[in-house]
């Protein structure tokens, strides 16, 4: 398989810059991120979903300096009292080339300390990385309020592949 096909980029294309333009619209200082940053994932859509145990999943796409350099998997296991579900969209910001290489290696983990600052108005402006990664998140039909992606895991698939 070579990448993406045509209208598979086309559609990716489509996705991306629609969650790209909604976290814009909700803080348009996270625009200086997406400019910045040496590479970034977006997933514009995860789905999350739980009863006592839950998980979560998504597809997105993976940028170096503005350009589609691949695609990648979303998964997450999480345990506790939860009940539910909610879809929402995430962005991963890599600070250089060390924190991307070390995402499109394929295995990419997140620890459980890890957190992810919900996108709101103003936001962007106290926004900081931590290891070389920032990381937002949205709720699709509004404001996540309270974002876990700790235990999150992400596959990479260059495009050539």
């Amino acid at each position: 398989m070579l990448g993406l096909p045509a209208a598979g980029t086309l559609h990716a294309q489509q996705d991306v810059a629609k969650a790209i333009a909604e976290f814009e619209k909700v803080d348009p200082g996270i625009e200086k991120f997406f400019a910045t940053a040496h590479g970034y994932a977006v997933f514009p859509s995860v789905g999350k979903a739980g009863f006592g145990i839950g998980g979560a999943r998504g597809k997105g796409y993976v940028y170096e300096r503005g350009s589609l350099i691949g695609r990648s998997t979303l998964t997450q296991v999480t345990v506790g009292l939860q009940f539910g579900g909610q879809a929402y969209r995430e962005v991963i910001f890599f600070k250089d080339k060390t924190a991307l290489d070390d995402f499109t290696r394929g295995s990419f983990e997140l620890s459980a300390q890890a957190t992810a600052v919900a996108l709101k108005s103003g936001v962007a402006a106290n926004l900081a990385y931590n290891a070389g990664v920032a990381i937002v998140t949205m709720a699709k039909g509004g404001l996540m309020y309270e974002a876990s992606v700790g235990g999150q895991k992400f596959s990479y698939k260059p495009l050539t592949q």
